[in-house]
C-alpha cells in the first residue's frame, strides 16, 4: 500500500514558500522525498524533520531533530544519524532550491512514521555532524530555524 504525505511552507516573515512531497511504496521501501522551495538566501541550508508537529511558537516548538534511535547527527547517507537528518538544499541566486532523493531511515508507515512531524529549513549549512563545532553532533550547526511546516497525509 503506497502512502503519500506533503509538507507546505506558506509565506512567513522570511518569505520562504514551498512544498515537500513524501512517498513510500511499502513499509520496507525507502521514502522518496521531493522538495521545491523559494525565498531562500543563496547557498546551502540544512533541512531536517523535527520531532513534533507543533508550530504554536513558530518553528521553535517543533522540538529537536526526529531521532527515535538515539543517534548523533550525521549526513543522510551515514549509518549513524538522526532519522530526520536530510542534509542540505542549495538555493541559487534566484532563492530557489530543489531536492529529489530517497531515504532509507524515514518511514511514512509504522511506529516511527514522520507524518504529523515538522520539517524545518535552517538559515545556514548543515555541517553533517563533521564540523567540530559544539553543536555539530546535535544539530549540524545549521543555524536558526528559517521556515517550517507540518507533514500531513495526502492522496
Amino acid at each position: 500500500m503506497t502512502v503519500k504525505a506533503v509538507c507546505v511552507f506558506r509565506s512567513n516573515e522570511k518569505n520562504v514558500t514551498g512544498t515537500i512531497h513524501f512517498t513510500q511504496e511499502n513499509e520496507a521501501a525507502p521514502v522518496h522525498v521531493k522538495a521545491e522551495l523559494a525565498g531562500l538566501a543563496p547557498g546551502l541550508h540544512g533541512f531536517h524533520i523535527h520531532e513534533f508537529g507543533d508550530n504554536t511558537n513558530g518553528c521553535m516548538s517543533a522540538g529537536g531533530h526526529f531521532n527515535p534511535h538515539g543517534q548523533t547527527h550525521g549526513a543522510p547517507t551515514a549509518q549513524v544519524r538522526h532519522a530526520g537528518d536530510l542534509g542540505n538544499v542549495t538555493a541559487g541566486a534566484d532563492g530557489k532550491a530543489t531536492f529529489d532523493g530517497h531515504d532509507h531511515q524515514l518511514k511514512l508507515i509504522g511506529h516511527h512514521s514522520i507524518i504529523g512531524r515538522t520539517v524545518v529549513v535552517h538559515e545556514g549549512e548543515d555541517d553533517l555532524g563533521l564540523g567540530g563545532h559544539e553543536l555539530s553532533p546535535t544539530t549540524g550547526n545549521a543555524g536558526g530555524r528559517l521556515a517550517c511546516g507540518v507533514i500531513g497525509v495526502t492522496k
